[in-house]
């Protein structure tokens, strides 16, 4: 069983607490920090590099990558809301042939781990994409995307547990590449499904993917997202994303990856206490560029402040 690595360079705030660790283990993925930033929301890295020490992060998830090319859904695409924003992408790329020839040269250059991010309408396609993925190289680990809400197919996998079991034993049979299996809130019971992708042979599992939602224009009685509904992310769900990440915690024995609303410390801080041993941060990379880096620095200062000296001493600390 091999374990893929990903090292920075030392930051600042590192320096001055040298004893800290901030070192993460997600099964067989070992990441330098536990701040990455989730898929969809950081491009494929290159767009950012001018605001980001890119090298200084855990890991980059680039956007959600498909067998054929999608041009997603109609407009509009995204709406604000007054606490957070409601996208309905629809897994907008250009293909897996596009992603290997033109994005994933650059980010083998980035001493940081490189989660991909796959969706497949079938449990074949999950399988081919990782093969390839795996056989082209310069990937850390693997997210199944099983539950986005604004497309059909592949969110039925992630809300029925023995589909999601049958998709990430499928994975893990066929590629040796970590796996993380990203999570959808829009169910009955969240630990079913998270059980479901333990026995399946996941590494650890992101809690939480967006959250159904929908905006309406009155005046003229229709929907403002093209596809009707979205997904929605930001401040409004991370109360819902606590609360799956803490319920999972009590379910499985994985490591959990927490996502929902993250772009202050006191998020981060909370989210390893509910359980989470790592954090990817997401729309704030939309109006604050920055943030995931200034995370990373801010960290040691935190764990000193609660006489912690690794980031495991703050994992599921919540009484």
């Amino acid at each position: 069983m091999t374990t893929s690595t990903a090292s920075t360079p030392p930051t600042a705030a590192s320096d001055m607490h040298p004893n800290i660790d901030l070192s993460v283990q997600l099964g067989r993925l070992r990441l330098s920090n536990p701040i990455m930033v989730a898929s969809g929301t950081f491009g494929y890295a290159r767009e950012m590099e001018g605001f980001v020490d890119l090298n200084a992060l855990g890991a980059i998830l680039p956007k959600t990558i498909t067998l054929q090319p999608r041009i997603g859904n109609a407009p509009w695409r995204t709406v604000e809301t007054s606490a957070g924003l409601l996208n309905s992408i629809g897994l907008d790329n250009d293909g897996i042939d596009a992603f290997i020839e033109g994005h994933l040269k650059y980010l083998r250059q980035l001493k940081t781990a490189i989660v991909v991010s796959i969706a497949g309408k079938t449990r074949d396609e999950f399988i081919e994409l990782a093969r390839r993925i795996e056989a082209a190289g310069g990937a850390s680990a693997l997210e199944l995307n099983v539950s986005c809400p604004n497309v059909s197919g592949g969110v039925d996998f992630g809300t029925d547990p023995e589909l999601c079991r049958q998709v990430v034993s499928g994975v893990r049979e066929h590629c040796q590449l970590p796996i993380l299996a990203k999570l959808t809130p829009n169910v009955t019971r969240i630990v079913d499904i998270a059980r479901a992708a333990a026995d399946g042979g996941a590494d650890a599992v992101c809690c939480i993917n967006t959250v159904l939602g929908m905006a309406i224009d009155w005046r003229n009685k229709k929907p403002l997202l093209g596809n009707k509904l979205g997904g929605l992310s930001g401040p409004a769900i991370k109360p819902i994303a606590l609360r799956c990440v803490y319920q999972v915690a009590q379910a499985v024995s994985i490591p959990i990856v927490g996502i929902g609303g993250i772009a202050t410390l006191d998020d981060v801080m909370e989210f390893l206490a509910a359980g989470a041993s790592s954090v990817q941060v997401g729309t704030a990379n939309y109006y604050d560029p920055c943030v995931s880096q200034r995370l990373v620095e801010s960290l040691p200062t935190a764990l000193n402040e609660v006489g912690a000296k690794s980031i495991s001493d703050c994992v599921g600390t919540i009484l």
